[in-house]
């Protein structure tokens, strides 16, 4: 099956849905880093199947995705996104801005009432290795939000926090609602040091598993 769904993928990315789209069986021999022989083979074959279909005229060749080809992609697609995006963050220890610990104290008690945890005064900051951002691991984690409040005259906004265990620690990654991070690093807030309770430091790959889901 892998080589026909590396065609199906290579007739998607030339544009080959909903249309048959015109190359000739050295272009696809040579996207598949195989012999013309064996791409005639294969189309030939995943015409029988249903997978595609194609007309030809002299050396050229029209193929396109069936709605069963389709399909077999969408199917994969939905595979692969429920092994790959399934709430996991793999990732490297940074340093951060030093401004964790102000931040942490001021929502402490607000931590305590959402999250039920005392935090330690600091974040831990990761650097995210896979997927590309933490949005992309966290699309289907409900958020705790944490309101915002005024001090002083100024404004401290809302909190989004997704409940997380960092190796054995169970805590959570904090998006404010005026970040300063881009989304290829996590902030992370928990109950104890977790620099100091894992051994962590700067370049340390740690592995971050969502708790709970949609």
């Amino acid at each position: 099956m892998g080589e026909r769904i590396e065609l199906l993928v290579k007739l998607a990315e030339l544009g080959a849905i909903g249309r048959k789209k015109e190359v000739t069986l050295r272009e696809l021999a040579s996207l598949l880093n195989t012999s013309p022989q064996s791409v005639l083979r294969l189309i030939r074959e995943m015409e029988m199947e249903g997978l595609i279909s194609r007309e030809t005229s002299g050396r050229k060749t029209r193929v396109g995705l069936t709605e069963k080809g389709l399909r077999v992609l969408e199917d994969l697609y939905e595979r692969l996104e429920r092994a790959l995006y399934c709430g996991l963050i793999l990732g490297e220890v940074v340093s951060g801005l030093g401004e964790g610990s102000y931040y942490v104290r001021l929502y402490r008690d607000r931590i305590r009432e959402y999250l039920g945890f005392d935090p330690f005064p600091g974040t831990l900051n990761v650097r995210v290795l896979f997927p590309k951002t933490i949005f992309d691991a966290l699309v289907d984690v409900r958020p705790i939000l944490i309101p915002g409040f005024v001090r002083d005259g100024r404004t401290f906004g809302d909190v989004k926090a997704y409940p997380v265990k960092i190796e054995d620690v169970e805590g959570a990654i904090v998006v404010p609602s005026r970040s300063v991070h881009p989304p290829k690093i996590a902030e992370i807030i928990a109950p104890v040091n977790l620099r100091e309770a894992l051994n962590l430091k700067d370049g340390s790959k740690i592995r971050i598993k969502a708790l709970g889901g949609r």
